[in-house]
């Protein structure tokens, strides 16, 4: 711990990750799991079930079930905020999700806050299909939560950018600290051989990893294009898509014909199999086409040990600055992809070893090192 002032934090995030998937459902549990032995105490409060404070031991609770009604949970969250900084005067009032933030602007009095900017919500709703009166009824809720902003942690550069070219925030009070991962627990413990005979996977194929949720602005439709452009040159090629979402019966479609043997669909991939499917992969992929402020699964593969082809798109290329320029797909679309991935597999691009990609999550990711920063943003705000 590098600072001698112990911070209480009361921290407001969306879901609970072992209930509900997201990258910021993952990032909010990891956080506060390492943020004590940086000399950060949190209280935490999320929607989600009963279960919530035993698996936190009590440092994060439930304000309402996440399927109760949004009046249930924002007049839910409003009262335990009260509550929590009644006790807690000296609290630095976190912010991790604007919906739920936003009831609760009127109480926080003096209370420093600051605000973890995961992604635009607006705009990644209207991406998805939203009206245009819902985008910005939420726009309208970001940029009042966004205005008692101290501080503003962001996961890019290119997010940082996006915050302030769209709410207007001052960049004095952007600080730019990528996502974490434990490094640890995702270190190659066995063979890649060994990986794919526990996934049943098979021995003799190429194997391309993607794991994203199914949504439009993932790119995964370029991918499979990607792989039926690839696949004469890399004819074993397999990619394995690991997650669920709106786009899965579409992306099935799309997958069928020639390109079928060469894609398949894993479905829900469970955290504690997540080591092991980077392990078991050759590479992976994560060909986004919008809204990607950092990639969490890239700095999971790098620590791994296998590395990663990014398209790029928002902060993707800063997660691979340092450790390979061949990481990056500088061309738009399903050509660039396949190339990169039929070069890549063949040998031909020259991209980082097991080792490098390990040494740089450790240097880059480690959760106590992105404890530690996110610290110091913190304490910059009670300043």
């Amino acid at each position: 711990m590098t600072g001698t002032r112990q911070l209480h934090t009361l921290q407001v995030g969306k879901g609970w990750f072992p209930e509900q998937s997201g990258g910021l459902n993952r990032y909010y549990h990891e956080l506060l799991r390492h943020l004590p032995a940086a000399g950060v105490e949190v209280t935490g409060l999320v929607a989600g079930s009963e279960q919530v404070a035993a698996q936190s031991g009590g440092v994060v609770r439930p304000f309402a079930p996440s399927r109760a009604s949004l009046p249930a949970r924002l007049g839910r969250v409003r009262r335990l905020v009260r509550t929590e900084l009644q006790q807690h005067p000296a609290s630095l009032f976190v912010t991790h999700f604007a919906l739920y933030a936003a009831p609760c602007l009127d109480l926080l009095g003096d209370h420093p806050v600051v605000v973890h900017f995961h992604g635009p919500w607006s705009a990644e709703s209207l991406t998805e299909g939203a009206s245009t009166l819902a985008a910005g009824l939420k726009y309208w809720v970001e940029d009042a939560v966004y205005r008692r902003g101290a501080r503003f942690v962001v996961l890019s550069q290119a997010f940082g950018r996006l915050l302030a070219e769209r709410h207007g925030v001052p960049t004095d009070r952007i600080r730019v600290i990528p996502g974490g991962v434990d490094t640890a627990r995702f270190a190659p413990a066995e063979s890649r051989a060994s990986a794919r005979a526990r996934l049943g996977w098979p021995q003799d194929r190429p194997i391309a990893l993607v794991v994203r949720r199914l949504v439009r602005r993932m790119g995964l439709e370029d991918l499979i294009a990607a792989v039926e452009l690839a696949r004469s040159a890399v004819p074993e090629l397999l990619l394995v898509i690991a997650g669920t979402g709106p786009l899965a019966a579409e992306l099935e479609r799309r997958a069928e014909g020639p390109v079928a043997p060469h894609v398949r669909f894993a479905g829900y991939l469970p955290d504690e199999d997540l080591p092991l499917a980077f392990r078991a992969a050759d590479l992976s992929v994560v060909p986004s086409v919008a809204l990607e402020g950092f990639g969490l699964i890239v700095a999971e593969s790098l620590a791994a040990g296998t590395p990663v082809l990014v398209t790029d798109v928002g902060g993707l290329p800063e997660t691979v600055a340092g450790l390979s320029e061949a990481c990056v797909v500088r061309e738009r679309g399903p050509h660039g992809i396949a190339a990169a991935l039929a070069a890549a597999l063949r040998g031909t691009l020259a991209l980082p070893t097991a080792s490098d990609c390990v040494q740089h999550a450790r240097q880059r990711f480690d959760w106590p090192v992105i404890a530690e920063q996110v610290r110091s943003a913190y304490a910059e705000a009670l300043t």
